[in-house]
């Protein structure tokens, strides 16, 4: 089948090179516009757009992929299936009911739990201990249409965000395989979606990425992994914004003074939280790299007893 693929983020890498590989042909790829990356807010190229030139395939950039132009630009390319995998623009009718097998999504989610822009990381910060990929036909809704196939995959306790995001974007190209296969046949499931069991993965905010130290350490340890690498939970260490990257729960039950410096060890340092005690594995002071929290204590002289702001 003539594929137009539809994606932007790292997520969506993975089932743009099935797809590459496979025996369909992928006639054009549409992603988000460049924008600045990195420290150096240098102008850079999307993942997904990085993967497609490397092969010469066409890329299409719109800022809007609701204006007429944007889908005119992809219905010149007559696809007979889209694969929409995090785009980061909500698809119109016009371009959902264009082709004949239709418009295909792989969500990174066992929905209709997680809807929306950030089902990994709002997994993470809820401790859940299952995620999945869905694959789904296409509606006007967010995250609505009727599911295809779904793939289960345990979270383990350190897992990171980079780190269940890579292992699920791997799964979902996978299931996006054997979904086209699927569609493609005639065969594909049409499983509509139990609304009444649905939840919403928002967008992170900057005060999703505060850390508030009268949480308990478990729910403190699930933001952290859960906004790592990027963009990091932080606190104020002294008169400096620190992000934190690593960190496991050592008591879970211990009280003391809130935010308190406990104990300052080999490996890195101890904080009472508002219920248990968290242990602070990778940190990042302002103006400084990232680094193991232990190369950290040589160069900072951190004492028991310090209250984190």
């Amino acid at each position: 089948m003539n594929i137009v693929y539809m994606g932007t983020s790292v997520f969506a890498v993975p089932s743009l090179q099935s797809l590459i590989t496979s025996r369909h042909q992928v006639v054009g790829v549409v992603s988000q516009p460049d924008r600045p990356r990195g420290r150096g807010k240098r102008i850079s190229p999307t993942p997904v757009k990085k993967i497609a030139q490397q092969h010469g395939i066409p890329v299409y950039q719109p800022a809007r992929i609701k204006e007429p132009d944007a889908i005119q630009q992809i219905k010149s390319w007559q696809p007979e299936l889209i694969v929409v995998v995090s785009y980061g623009q909500i698809i119109p009718p016009e371009i959902l009911e264009y082709p004949a097998a239709g418009c295909i999504n792989v969500h990174a989610s066992l929905l209709p739990r997680y809807r929306g822009a950030a089902p990994i990381q709002r997994a993470l910060m809820d401790g859940e201990k299952i995620s999945g990929i869905t694959t789904m036909f296409m509606d006007e809704g967010l995250d609505t249409g009727d599911i295809i196939l779904q793939l289960d995959v345990p979270i383990k306790d350190e897992y990171d965000h980079g780190q269940l995001e890579a292992i699920l974007a791997e799964k979902g190209a996978l299931l996006l395989g054997e979904t086209i296969d699927q569609v493609e046949n005639g065969t594909a499931p049409r499983i509509p979606q139990n609304h009444e069991l649905a939840s919403y993965a928002s967008r992170i905010t900057r005060e999703d990425e505060k850390i508030d130290w009268s949480q308990p350490a478990e729910s403190i340890h699930n933001q952290i992994r859960a906004l790592s690498p990027r963009p990091g939970a932080w606190t104020n260490l002294g008169k400096y914004k620190t992000k934190i990257y690593k960190s496991r729960v050592i008591n879970n039950d211990k009280s003391g003074v809130i935010s308190q410096i406990i104990e300052v060890g080999s490996e890195g340092f101890s904080v009472q939280s508002g219920k248990g005690i968290i242990e602070i594995l990778e940190v990042q002071r302002e103006g400084r790299k990232r680094m193991p929290a232990s190369d950290f204590l040589r160069g900072y002289q951190l004492q028991p007893g310090t209250l984190l702001a």
